[in-house]
């Protein structure tokens, strides 16, 4: 099989690759959504409509607060967690800022980034069923996080490469 042939599905791949993949370097933030530095996190850092995210101040002796234009301001015990939900309303693909106040904090306010999924988070079902056995293959419902959309897209990339590989050989024994 010729290499130009193969180019076109090669670019393809990286195409949807690099477009499923979210920029953690949009506000400058690490993966997990703040600086680790600072100890406030936003977990998880991209997120759908509807979801719930989780706020950390770590780095607070005191009672914290996190606000965002996609969720009410939340309340972060000290060394704590919160939760909030984001908004239904939240447009897909759009950065949000979150902001955490501390003040006992060196630097009493400090800033994250929250990136909003193209697509909403399907609905969730109980953990326990209500009576009977649960069966089947198992697995929770919920976001995918980028390393299971990117191991996605590579493994339909390949089936698809592998497909006009196939396709390509029996073309050519038929043809001798």
């Amino acid at each position: 099989m010729r290499a130009i042939g193969v180019a076109p599905v090669a670019l393809l791949g990286a195409a949807a690759l690099a477009l499923t993949a979210p920029s953690a370097a949009a506000y400058g933030t690490t993966s997990g959504g703040a600086s680790s530095a600072t100890g406030f996190t936003v977990t998880p850092s991209v997120i759908s409509p509807g979801s719930r995210v989780t706020l950390a101040a770590r780095g607070c002796s005191t009672t914290a607060t996190a606000g965002s234009a996609v969720f009410d301001t939340v309340t972060i015990p000290a060394g704590g967690t919160g939760v909030a939900t984001v908004d239904w309303d939240a447009r897909p693909g759009a950065s949000y800022e979150v902001t955490f106040i501390c003040s006992t904090s060196p630097d009493p306010t400090a800033k994250s980034g929250l990136t909003i999924a193209a697509a909403p988070a399907p609905a969730t079902r109980p953990a326990v069923a209500p009576a009977g056995a649960q069966s089947g293959l198992g697995g929770g419902i919920g976001t995918m996080n980028t390393v299971e959309i990117a191991a996605g897209a590579a493994s339909a990339m390949a089936a698809v490469a592998g497909s006009v590989l196939v396709a390509r050989r029996r073309r050519e024994r038929r043809s001798h």
